[in-house]
């Protein structure tokens, strides 16, 4: 069910998935895993989400909240190659791996993908394992001198050793034949680790030859990933985080206004800066950061960061225990437009972005920033005609924390363009059956001389699309 005709790539628009991270953290169980398939599949689905990814240390029988295990007993294979935890993962007892999850989630019409670490397991250098089909063992190709700061469980491993492209070959062999259709490898942007991110990458090509299937490859962290690395980064993977990890914190979701309008240029079929996780509903159960919680954003923030990842193109990778979030969340996470936008959009762009005062002389009466983005609607890569097949998109933000009167500044030729300007234009709320108060948008003026105005809401976006009559 994950293949695709050959004339499609992989990836070929921004993937939409749930993953483990902002609410079970490293604890996550098969039962849980399960539970938000099922979810899935009953009420999102339709709306273009059909990814589950099982985050970091599901081989770490010991795996806590809030934090990482020194020295952890890595359940490990006789090659040093990860396996399952199979007292929170049952199914993979008896060697099978995430086989049996993975054909369950199959079952559901979804795809399971799974996190993993760059490197070597420490404990398989401690014990010099073999690595699997050489004569080489896990110390010869091992580099300890490059090892992640935040997480203990590997070393790196030592690219110039031929059996250092062995080790990943066999690592994805296992994984493959588990029928994992995505992989999710961290530590490998921050600092930038190309020769990991290469072979890792010709691996992957291995293994998807050799079981006839696809991997999504998506690359983390993020921080300080520079545009000039995109050619390599298309040559190699699917996704790219573009930022550190991103929580529900206002403060986090206003960075990535930056980011996105500088990777919103390079977003191409199958190739896709990700703007990291969406922090949706019930989150912090046995997470790395905070407690047990429904999203601390509000309404107005969950539908600006929505509306952002969607006109930057960027991945939408949710957080929240999908079966016990909150209702609101669960509605916006069902918009069709989120898929629309995503898929069938182009020249996706930030165009307008501005300081606002009070007092346009006075600094200290700084209120925030009003931010458009514009997109073309399009017909989507596979060959789906886009429903706004000729129109536009907009969005409009409000970065400050009182409300924003647009006034007359954003006319509409700025969107349609100068051509079209004159054109019967009419325009549509993305938002309008999605929870909260309804937008206060509108096209006023006649002709060239139209503009979009309305009022916007603290941390709020008004996002439309414009078709012609």
């Amino acid at each position: 069910m994950t293949d695709l005709p050959q004339s499609l790539p992989q990836a070929w628009r921004p993937p939409m998935g749930w993953n483990s991270w902002d609410s079970y953290g490293t604890t996550l169980t098969e039962d849980e895993l399960l539970a938000n398939a099922r979810f899935m599949a009953e009420h999102l689905k339709n709306a273009g989400w059909d990814t589950l990814v099982i985050d970091i240390d599901w081989y770490d029988p010991t795996a806590r909240a809030h934090g990482y295990n020194d020295n952890a007993p890595l359940i490990l294979d006789e090659y040093g190659r990860q396996l399952p935890d199979p007292v929170r993962f049952p199914s993979a007892a008896g060697g099978k791996g995430f086989g049996p999850l993975a054909a369950a989630v199959h079952e559901l019409g979804l795809k399971l993908g799974m996190h993993m670490m760059r490197g070597i397991p420490r404990i398989a250098v401690d014990k010099n394992l073999p690595v699997y089909g050489t004569n080489y063992t896990a110390k010869d190709v091992a580099d300890l001198d490059h090892v992640c700061k935040w997480n203990p469980d590997n070393y790196g491993l030592n690219q110039s050793h031929p059996g250092a492209q062995a080790w990943y070959d066999a690592q994805l062999d296992l994984f493959a034949s588990w029928g994992l259709d995505f992989l999710k490898v961290d530590d490998m942007q921050t600092p930038f680790h190309s020769d990991e991110i290469a072979a890792y990458h010709r691996a992957i090509a291995k293994a998807e030859a050799k079981y006839g299937r696809s991997i999504d490859l998506s690359l983390s962290p993020g921080g300080w990933v520079a545009t000039s690395y995109v050619d390599f980064l298309r040559e190699n993977a699917q996704m790219w985080r573009i930022s550190d990890d991103l929580w529900d914190r206002w403060e986090d979701i206003y960075q990535q206004f930056a980011r996105l309008a500088r990777w919103a240029p390079f977003q191409t079929t199958g190739h896709w800066a990700d703007a990291d996780m969406v922090p949706f509903g019930h989150i912090g159960l046995r997470a790395e950061r905070g407690d047990d919680r429904q999203s601390r954003l509000t309404l107005d923030e969950q539908k600006t960061l929505l509306a952002l990842w969607c006109m930057g193109r960027s991945p939408l990778m949710v957080g929240g225990d999908l079966p016990t979030s909150n209702s609101d969340a669960i509605a916006l996470l069902q918009n069709p437009a989120l898929r629309e936008v995503l898929a069938g959009s182009t020249n996706n762009r930030e165009t307008v972005r501005e300081r606002i005062f009070g007092k346009w002389w006075d600094e200290s009466t700084y209120r925030g920033e009003f931010i458009v983005w514009s997109a073309d609607a399009a017909d989507w890569a596979d060959g789906t005609r886009s429903a706004h097949h000729g129109g536009h998109y907009a969005a409009l933000f409000w970065t400050g924390s009182d409300t924003y009167e647009i006034g007359r500044n954003i006319q509409l030729q700025s969107i349609v363009g100068l051509d079209a300007r004159n054109d019967d234009w009419t325009l549509a709320d993305l938002y309008a059956d999605a929870p909260g108060e309804p937008a206060d948008v509108r096209l006023e003026g006649v002709g060239a001389d139209r503009v979009i105005t309305g009022t916007i809401p603290p941390h709020g976006v008004l996002w439309v699309v414009l078709d012609r009559r």
